[in-house]
């Protein structure tokens, strides 16, 4: 890997982070129509938009092909679609929290999504878990139950963002597709059901998709490309940085939105809730230390291997 592909990777996945972290301000914008009405755009208009790069790129044949792939592996259909249903119920939350004043439990949510990824990764794929990542989950956990007997709010929001999407990294890694054709299928699944909740939420006169030239109905479909181009900006990022690197940018998007939960939306940030997230920021820097630990024995142990041989 040279120098230069490095530094275009951490830019990349660095504006992809980024994007994720200020998508709060997009989806606030639009925080006086229902969650649910905002998802199904979101929903139509992501799908819309990938299937418009796909054919702008030439590669409608590699997405007939990959689809034609998956009609005849039943395992990762039904894959795609759990994927499917997982990342909307994801999207849907995200929305719901951003538009109730919630947004620092969202921020909290994607601080402990990768412990989420850990506890799935020993119980789903057997994985071995060092020392300090079994610490940092359990320092995780005391934040977790502090906040909720101290300050008598169960972060529910928090543990399901994580849980979700967790669960949709961990089933996204089993099937191995490509982001643009993955992204294009996965929103395929769940546009029909998109499209009939609005067609009946319109028969009840509660649309509020009026005019393409409105400014909610503009949003509404940009909704569709805030939601492409940073996943696909973070596909073509992470191939060119090693996986430590993305560990570690990954948490650009929580703390961007901790960020604008206290300072921009003045959310209530008490000692309870600094405590808490004291917790998740110590278990973090065990986590990613743990890391960049286990890569030097894992070349020392190689190196061993080879003098003995």
């Amino acid at each position: 890997m040279n120098n230069n592909t490095l530094k275009q990777g951490i830019l990349i996945t660095f504006s992809a982070y980024l994007l994720w972290g200020v998508l709060p301000i997009y989806w606030k914008l639009l925080d006086h129509l229902p969650a649910s009405e905002v998802l199904a755009h979101r929903i139509i208009w992501s799908f819309v938009f990938t299937v418009f790069l796909v054919l702008i790129t030439g590669h409608w044949r590699d997405l007939l092909q990959t689809l034609h792939t998956l009609q005849k592996d039943r395992k990762k259909t039904v894959a795609v679609i759990t994927a499917s249903v997982v990342i909307s119920i994801n999207w849907f939350l995200f929305i719901f929290s951003v538009q109730h004043g919630h947004v620092l439990q969202a921020s909290l949510g994607y601080y402990i999504n990768p412990l989420f990824s850990i506890l799935l990764a020993v119980f789903v794929l057997k994985e071995k878990t060092t020392k300090g990542q079994v610490l940092s989950f359990i320092l995780a956990g005391i934040g977790v139950v502090y906040l909720t007997l101290s300050y008598g709010v169960f972060p529910w929001i928090s543990l399901l963002l994580a849980a979700s999407f967790a669960l949709y990294g961990l089933i996204k890694k089993t099937i191995d597709l490509n982001a643009m054709y993955g992204l294009t299928i996965e929103t395929l699944v769940v546009t029909p059901f998109a499209l009939l909740f609005l067609i009946l939420a319109s028969s009840k006169g509660s649309v509020s998709f009026s005019s393409f030239l409105s400014m909610d109905s503009l949003l509404l479909i940009g909704g569709g490309v805030a939601t492409a181009i940073p996943l696909l900006l973070f596909a073509s990022g992470a191939k060119r940085i090693p996986l430590a690197m993305v560990g570690f940018l990954q948490y650009v998007s929580p703390t961007i939105m901790f960020f604008l939960g206290v300072f921009l939306y003045n959310e209530p940030f008490t000692i309870h809730h600094m405590i808490t997230f004291s917790f998740i920021w110590i278990a973090l820097m065990i986590y990613m230390a743990s890391i960049y630990w286990k890569k030097p024995q894992i070349k020392n142990q190689k190196a061993i291997s080879e003098n003995n041989q």
